[in-house]
């Protein structure tokens, strides 16, 4: 399922851009969802922080301490997979605004025909973008899983079990043998877990919980040891080299 995040001073337009996009997920049966909408920079920040989102809807004039394009260098700086749509009236930003690696501009007032276009466009591009699969040998007997099928790895004694949806797949082996097949989105978190960053759905950091679905069946724990550097990680979206041993 696709996260959206939409922030605009202006609640009615919030409301309105919401509707729209909602009416479009429906309609072309888009598994998506908008998670946030709101009128406070501060808030989307907050959320950011623990949360996966792929696409972050902003208005450019916020009426704040943070502009829009502000928000948009925040976030860049920290995320630089994150889908960046900007909204606004003020169309002298548009050169502006794509030096934050902008997906698309939509001028006000916005037009349901454009923001379908650009919605297909976005789930056609993050589409492309999943279906590059690579797969994993996870041990002497040639098991071979899709890398983003993993959620995490656990340790359990000599073996290392690797968390899927559809099943566990157990293995001899050891965290410092298997980090160096895997890519730098699997990041250790705990002593007895490497999670896979592409597929967090959001972190309790009060409880040091990761969660890898909304049911709380998929989940993993944050040791004492790795806190920083894993947040650090998460933060930056998997652009820091993992240390697995």
């Amino acid at each position: 399922m696709l996260n959206f995040v939409l922030c605009d001073d202006n609640k009615a337009v919030l409301d309105r851009l919401s509707k729209m996009m909602d009416s479009i997920f429906i309609e072309n049966e888009i598994d998506a969802i908008i998670s946030l909408s709101t009128t406070k920079p501060e808030d989307v920040l907050s959320y950011l922080e623990f949360n996966t989102v792929n696409a972050l809807f902003l208005d450019i004039d916020l009426h704040s301490d943070i502009s829009g394009l502000d928000l948009a260098d925040i976030v860049r700086k920290k995320n630089k997979r994150i889908y960046i749509i900007f909204t606004s009236a003020h169309l002298e930003y548009i050169l502006v605004a794509y030096k934050y690696k902008t997906f698309d501009f939509l001028p006000k007032p916005i037009s349901t025909e454009r923001l379908k276009e650009t919605i297909d466009r976005l789930v056609d591009d993050i589409s492309n973008d999943k279906e590059k699969i690579t797969f994993i040998n996870i041990d002497n007997k040639n098991t071979i899983i899709n890398e983003n099928n993993i959620k995490y790895i656990k340790k359990d004694g000599m073996k290392l079990l690797f968390y899927t949806d559809s099943k566990i797949y157990e293995s001899y082996s050891s965290f410092s043998k298997i980090s160096e097949k895997l890519p730098s989105n699997f990041v250790r978190c705990h002593k007895s877990y490497i999670a896979n960053i592409n597929n967090i759905t959001n972190i309790k950091i009060s409880d040091n919980i990761i969660n890898f679905d909304d049911t709380g069946e998929f989940q993993c724990f944050i040791g004492p040891k790795y806190k920083n550097k894993f947040m650090e990680v998460f933060n930056n979206d998997g652009n820091v080299t993992n240390d697995l041993e």
